[in-house]
């Protein structure tokens, strides 16, 4: 039987898929950036019908979209500088800083942005904040389906090295041997999303208090993430004495996140009269 060699399809320079989609002038609109939008508009709306059952009105979560998106960009690209401003911004024009349309965003960054983005609307709308949390948690799966797959067209988030019939190959990464074969390791994480996002939907119509189902999405992610990071190649530094990526030292500050979130939501709902 033939190996199925995805990397032909998508190396950078192979005629069949370009990593730019539309071109106007100097303006490039990559698939990564198609894919992010699309992860964003289907994330809001299956969260705006969703949040229908707890009395909240799709109209508020269609409204809360300009915030999720500032506070997302905005903290996904924060991240993204820091933690490479030495290797890609230093020395560089400030331009290069926002130029989000050719990528570089980090998830955490923009999971944090997005959830000071919802507490400051529903502070402002006079909305109940964990039940917009359980209503918008397993939509963040489902938009980082999207994400997932932009990254695997554009070449970022790349996997260690892969001896296994399904490896990828592009043509300028790794950086320092580039075209060897890799772990497709953004289909990996763009499949356990998918399945994340079901369960999460699931869970939601069961949910027993209020805040259970986002800090289910908290626990859950944080498990996927620190899998998949043991399959990543794109990191300069690890941490513990190289044991550890930063994505699975965030990872664990996510889980940990979760599931404080859990034992204090389900505790007060407890002390509710009944």
């Amino acid at each position: 039987m033939e190996s199925l060699d995805l990397g032909h399809w998508l190396t950078y320079h192979d005629s069949t898929v370009d990593r730019v989609a539309l071109s106007f002038g100097s303006i490039k609109v990559t698939w990564y950036g198609i894919a992010v939008v699309c992860g964003f508009v289907v994330g809001l709306w299956t969260a705006s019908r969703r949040a229908m059952k707890d009395r909240i009105a799709p109209e508020a979560v269609a409204d809360l979209g300009l915030w999720l998106m500032i506070g997302g960009i905005a903290g996904a690209r924060l991240w993204y500088v820091v933690e490479y401003w030495k290797d890609e911004f230093a020395g560089r024009s400030l331009w290069e800083t926002v130029a989000v349309y050719r990528g570089g965003l980090v998830f955490y960054g923009g999971l944090a942005g997005a959830t000071l983005a919802t507490i400051l609307y529903s502070r402002k709308r006079g909305l109940p904040l964990w039940k917009l949390a359980d209503a918008l948690a397993p939509s963040i799966a489902l938009g980082h389906f999207f994400g997932r797959i932009g990254c695997f067209i554009n070449g970022c988030c790349y996997g260690t090295h892969c001896t296994l019939p399904w490896a990828v190959h592009y043509n300028d990464v790794p950086y320092d041997n580039p075209g060897q074969a890799l772990h497709p390791v953004q289909l990996y994480e763009a499949a356990l999303n998918i399945a994340l996002y079901s369960l999460l939907a699931r869970q939601y119509q069961r949910k027993r208090f209020d805040g259970e189902t986002f800090a289910f999405y908290l626990l859950g992610y944080g498990i996927v993430r620190f899998t998949v990071e043991f399959f990543r190649g794109d990191y300069a530094v690890h941490y513990l004495g190289g044991w550890a990526t930063p994505g699975q030292i965030a990872s664990f500050v996510l889980f940990a996140a979760g599931l404080v979130i859990w034992v204090n939501r389900k505790q007060l709902a407890g002390r509710k009269p009944q």
